[in-house]
């Protein structure tokens, strides 16, 4: 006699099994900011004591020209009036200011104006740590660094990254390719009018030469001789420079 097949086994939950751990994606997304916080942290760290020896802009660079040859420059050995000149072209608060200068920020958004109010320090956070662009990604990254770089340098080692990183031309990396490549000098020679020249191509490094006077470079030779006499320049200089 055949007997009726038996139902199918109900499965019972095992007592001595802990419980299954719900997903929480709450918890992976601390577990994510949190290690990457660290990260971050780490990074400025180390470049708080190590030279940044290249930078993703280099290298994206590096596809459309030949890099010119570079090295690293330290704050004293670049003429002061090149320091001051920078600071006046792109940031007069630089020494009063902790990353953001809200006040310039204001003035922006309260005029309409679509042009930027990016800092030093939010430009050194950039070429040392990240890409250029404009996405959310990278201003989010670079709003969260600038703050670390302000905690963990002072201003004369934000200023000497910046100066060894940042584009002066088509390849042209760092103020001693600069002062040599467009001048056929060193950086600790650069006259006023060279440094003001130098300066006035930063915002656009890949369409202005410095080799002719305009009322920008003109500008940025007075507005370093007014920093160094209001104070301004105070953060990063000694009492040797002249």
């Amino acid at each position: 006699m055949r007997h009726a097949p038996m139902p199918p086994r109900q499965k019972t939950d095992d007592p001595t099994r802990p419980p299954a751990r719900p997903w929480r994606p709450g918890f992976w997304l601390r577990f994510v900011l949190i290690r990457m916080a660290l990260v971050l942290t780490g990074s400025v760290a180390v470049y708080s004591v190590i030279d940044p020896p290249y930078s993703w802009t280099m290298h994206a660079d590096a596809r459309q020209h030949e890099l010119a040859p570079r090295g690293w420059t330290d704050l004293g050995d670049i003429a002061p009036v090149m320091l001051r000149s920078v600071v006046a072209a792109e940031d007069a608060n630089f020494c009063r200011h902790w990353g953001f200068d809200m006040d310039e920020i204001r003035k922006v958004v309260a005029s309409g104006s679509s042009r930027g109010a990016s800092t030093l320090t939010q430009q050194t956070a950039k070429n040392a740590f990240l890409w250029q662009g404009r996405s959310w990604l990278r201003k989010s990254t670079e709003a969260v660094l600038t703050p670390l770089v302000e905690a963990m340098w002072s201003k004369r080692r934000i200023l000497e990254v910046y100066m060894n990183l940042a584009e002066f031309g088509p390849g042209i990396f760092g103020i001693r390719a600069a002062a040599r490549e467009h001048f056929g000098t060193t950086p600790d020679r650069l006259t006023p009018v060279q440094a003001a020249r130098l300066a006035a191509i930063l915002p656009a490094p890949k369409r202005r030469s410095p080799h002719a006077a305009s009322s920008r470079s003109r500008a940025i030779l007075d507005g370093a001789a007014t920093i160094a006499r209001d104070g301004r320049a105070d953060c990063f200089t000694t009492r040797r420079d002249g």
